[in-house]
Parts: C-alpha cells; structure tokens; sequence
C-alpha cells in the first residue's frame, strides 16, 4: 500500500486522469440518452468538463476558465446539470489550494452565482420561493466549502513552506558561525603558539649573541658557530612572524617582550584560582610527568581552563569539579567532571559559555591541531564530561 501511494504521489496526473475518465463513463451514460439535453451537446460540454478534471493541476487557471466557458454554454444551449458539472467543484477547490490569487477570487466569485443562476435558468414549478431560496443556498455550500478547503490548503503550504525556509536559514548562519568561530579558533591558537615559539627563539638569540661577545678566548671556530646560530635565529624569527603575521592582520600588536603562554604546572594554579572563587576542585596527576611539547601543553591547560569556567557559570549552586591529569607512556591522558546541572550541550558547540574560547568548537581544534582525540557529553545523572587524550611526543 505505502509503495501504490508514494506512486500515486509521484504521478498526481494519473490519478486525476483517472478520475476523468469514472466522471466521463458516468456523464455519458445519461448524456448519450438525452437526459440532459441534447446529446450532440451535452455530450462535448461533458467532455470539456471531464478534461478540465484531468489537467487541473497542471494548468489551473486555464481550467477555470475553460470550465466558466462550458458553464455559460450550458446556459446558452440548455443542458441541465449533470455528473460532469462535479468538475466545477473541483476546479474551485484546486485554483483556491494552487492557482494565482485572482484565479482563487474569480472562482469563489463564480461558484457562489452558480447555483443561482441555474436555479434562475431552470426552475422548479414543485417548489415553492421558499423551497428554491434553501435549495438554493443548499446548492451553493459545497460551493463555499470547496474553496474554503482549498484556501486553507493552501495557507498551510505557504507556513509549511516558511518553516523550512527559516530552518534552511538558521542552519546557514549555524554553518557560517561555526566557520567563523573555528577561524578565530584557529588565529587564536596560532597567536599563542607564535608567542611560544618566538620566546624560546629570542632567548636563544640573546644567549647566541651574548656568547659571541664573551668567549673572546675560545677558537675562532666555536665564535663562528656561534654567530651562526644568532643568524640562524633572527632568521627564523622574521620567517615566523611573515608567514604568521597573516592571521594578526588587523588587531593591534602591543609591543614589548614576548612571554611564554600557561602550561601544564600552572594547571595547578589555575584550580587554586577556581577554588578561591568558591568552585571545589579536586586536582589529581596521575603517572610520572615528564617533558611535553608546548603545543600540547597549551592545549591542557585551555582545556581545563574552559572547561572550569564554564561550570562556575552554569553548574549552579553546590557544583563541584575534578581534574585528572594522567601521564600514559604515549600520550596525555585529560578528564574534567562536573556534577551541575551544566550548560545545554548546544551551548558548548555553538561557543557560548566563555567569552575567551569558543566550546567544543575551539577544543576540537586545540585537540585536532596536535594530533588528539575530545570526547565530550553529559554524565549519567548530571553534569557534564571532557576527556581528552593529548599525544606526547619527544621533546626536541
């Protein structure tokens, strides 16, 4: 049955040709016998009629107007009503669901003086004027109804329509602020990471130059190495800002030192911080630590410190955290468990619980960037859970 309706659905010209045809059979029996009229008339109205029933869909408004000319032609040629005068109600109620709207008026117009006019043309001798006017208005209800259905057909498409036409949108600016919040993810963890690395080459130049100068002693051979490697580094230093620097265009760069961004021995510090805000943390490291790379490191720490801010802000009253730090042989292992009622996880996708990161969206690509796997969702019973396993790789 399901198959036989979603073909029906495919073909909708099938079904009303189909329907054309009973209504045709029909016509035609009482039509060839002159119950109607004339049968070299009443025969090719019915005809029209049947076919303004099988092409209704596809050219509504000329249907209505072909089904008006056949209705007057009745009038004119004297065939009474009969079974193909059904198509009238079904040309009404199809311009009012799917035609243009002076279609739709025009047929609640002539629908509504149909039944009038025919009872003017043909009037009953057995009825009395108060029998013609209730025959009348009997005659004109399904009328009404037809166009009335079919306009509400057609106000329900159009909200239906409407609907997914803002669901559409909403999903394109859904799409368009998760690019642009991974895009500023991105310029963010590049910026630190710049920072990072531009530290620790400052200092090697510093130490490189100053060496230069003191070890006036030494062979000319460990003095050339060293300027060497002072120009190694400056080198290095103006290729990383140029191919860097893309990402800071437009914002303001302070000038001044570079300093080296939070790693993971200030994750420590961190939850002193939480807990001097009224958060209870209970901090653990599990494992022997050992040297991480420092994009991993930065990684840990944003983690943590995006994850704590968010269940002061939405774990409510009595909400308390846990942080575990757990040094695997080949990785970072990273948990933090709240019991609050947490942020809707919607809210961690879309970026909206801290104004310094951007949710899940900024953790997956911190975890991405150095090679990692996030999971995160909320606990059994409350609360909500991130697990990160960070690699660990040699440091250099």
């Amino acid at each position: 049955m399901q198959r036989l309706y979603d073909f029906l659905r495919r073909h909708p010209m099938w079904v009303d040709g189909s329907w054309a045809v009973v209504l045709l059979g029909i016509s035609l029996v009482g039509g060839a016998a002159g119950a109607f009229g004339p049968p070299a008339v009443a025969v090719p109205l019915a005809l029209l009629l049947c076919l303004v029933v099988a092409l209704r869909r596809r050219m509504p408004e000329k249907m209505l107007l072909l089904a008006t000319a056949v209705g007057v032609a009745q009038l004119i040629t004297d065939v009474e009503m009969g079974p193909h005068d059904f198509a009238m109600l079904v040309i009404v109620y199809t311009v009012a669901a799917e035609g243009a709207r002076w279609a739709s008026r025009f047929a609640l117009a002539a629908g509504l003086c149909a039944a009038p006019v025919a009872h003017l043309r043909w009037p009953s001798d057995q009825m009395g004027v108060a029998a013609g006017i209730a025959a009348t208005v009997f005659m004109t209800v399904p009328f009404a109804l037809a166009w009335v259905l079919g306009d509400s057909i057609r106000t329900r498409r159009a909200y239906f329509a409407q609907l997914e036409e803002r669901a559409a949108r909403l999903e394109r600016e859904r799409e368009a602020q998760s690019k642009v919040a991974v895009a500023a993810e991105r310029a963010r963890i590049a910026r630190e990471l710049h920072d990072v690395v531009a530290h620790n080459v400052s200092v090697m130049v510093v130490q490189a130059d100053g060496a230069a100068y003191v070890l006036d002693a030494a062979p000319d051979q460990a003095k050339k190495a060293l300027e060497t490697i002072s120009s190694t580094g400056r080198q290095a230093l103006a290729e990383m800002r140029r191919l860097l620097g893309v990402l800071r265009t437009g914002e303001h760069e302070e000038a001044g030192e570079y300093v080296p961004q939070p790693d993971v021995e200030q994750i420590e510090d961190l939850v002193e911080q939480c807990r001097g805000h009224g958060l209870p943390v209970d901090f653990k490291v599990e494992g022997t630590p050992r040297p991480l790379p420092s994009g991993v490191e930065l990684t840990a720490y944003r983690i943590v410190q995006e994850a704590l801010t968010n269940t002061r802000k939405h774990g409510g009253p009595g909400a308390g955290a846990s942080v575990r730090l757990v040094y695997f042989d080949d990785g970072l292992g990273l948990l933090v468990e709240d019991d609050g009622k947490g942020a809707p996880h919607e809210l961690y996708e879309e970026g909206g619980f801290d104004g310094q990161g951007h949710g899940l969206i900024g953790m997956r690509e911190r975890v991405g960037m150095v090679g990692g796997t996030l999971d995160a969702g909320p606990r059994p019973g409350g609360g909500f859970r991130i697990s990160a396993l960070l690699p660990l790789k040699p440091a250099n």
